[in-house]
């Protein structure tokens, strides 16, 4: 009888790992599932194109986080505003996970409506945060949002809790733009965003980026800024190509520690060399 019943507990055993097992292949096809379509609507709702001006160079770095159901909500942005200037929005939603990449395609989405309506970076801003709230969400998202006037260079630029974006001249002046900033979008309502007027040289290049770039167990943000200082004052002096800029910008992200969204967005006139 012993020797019976040490049978059926092994046959009992034997059922409930291969039940267990069975629930596990289901969370692992779940999480599989749920990873794919966050990383679909991340794809998805970022521009397939940049617009166009004489002089004006932009390129795009995007690297999404796939550990787990890491998956988050940092995006990118431009486009031709109503009156031909450039809207550039860069920004990062709370939280990684399916309805951070939903709620980022519902921040990109409003940014562009509202813009319709003003292009203003302070008072879009504001708008945008009031119709974040006004959808009931808990979750926030930091941003920036700049105007730029290809002919004049002229930018005028208005942060929402981000991190600030780094500049540097053909001259070989470069730095973190030191502006007064907002709190994240979709927090309080009735929130105001200073606006900081900016200028674009021949040659020169701004960087925006989301913190995933700089900032991590390996990496301080403050070292992780200066880290792109140093790039972008290389890249604007030696006369390098937006593309190349973005590329190197991040690359740097692999030394932050973590597996977390990354964004760049490099904005740059002609240098001086080709005009000739």
């Amino acid at each position: 009888m012993a020797r019976k019943r040490s049978t059926d507990e092994g046959d009992e055993l034997l059922a409930r790992l291969g039940s267990l097992t069975a629930q596990a292949r289901e969370r692992a096809e779940l999480q599989r599932t749920q990873v794919e379509l966050a990383l679909a609507l991340q794809r998805g709702m970022l521009p397939r194109d940049l617009p166009t001006a004489p002089g004006l160079h932009l390129a795009v770095r995007y690297t999404p986080a796939n550990l787990g159901l890491n998956v988050g909500g940092d995006w990118y942005d431009a486009f031709v505003l109503p009156d031909g200037r450039i809207g550039l929005s860069i920004g990062d939603v709370q939280g990684h996970n399916i309805e951070a990449a939903a709620f980022m395609g519902q921040v990109r989405a409003g940014l562009r409506a509202l813009a319709s309506v003003t292009g203003e970076p302070g008072e879009l801003l504001a708008r945008t945060n009031d119709l974040l709230l006004s959808l009931g969400s808990e979750l926030f998202a930091t941003c920036t949002f700049m105007r730029l006037d290809p002919a004049t260079g002229v930018l005028e630029s208005a942060r929402a809790g981000h991190i600030p974006f780094v500049w540097a001249t053909a001259e070989g002046k470069s730095g973190v733009v030191d502006d007064e900033g907002g709190p994240p979008l979709g927090i309080d309502k009735g929130m105001e965003y200073p606006v900081t007027r900016h200028r674009l040289t021949t040659g020169g290049v701004f960087v925006l980026l989301t913190d995933g770039v700089v900032e991590g167990p390996s990496l301080t943000i403050e070292d992780g800024l200066d880290q792109v200082v140093r790039l972008a004052g290389i890249a604007a002096v030696a006369g390098l190509e937006a593309h190349a800029l973005a590329a190197a910008v991040i690359k740097g992200a692999e030394s932050v520690g973590h597996e977390d969204d990354a964004a760049v967005l490099v904005v740059g006139l002609d240098s001086p060399a080709n005009h000739l």
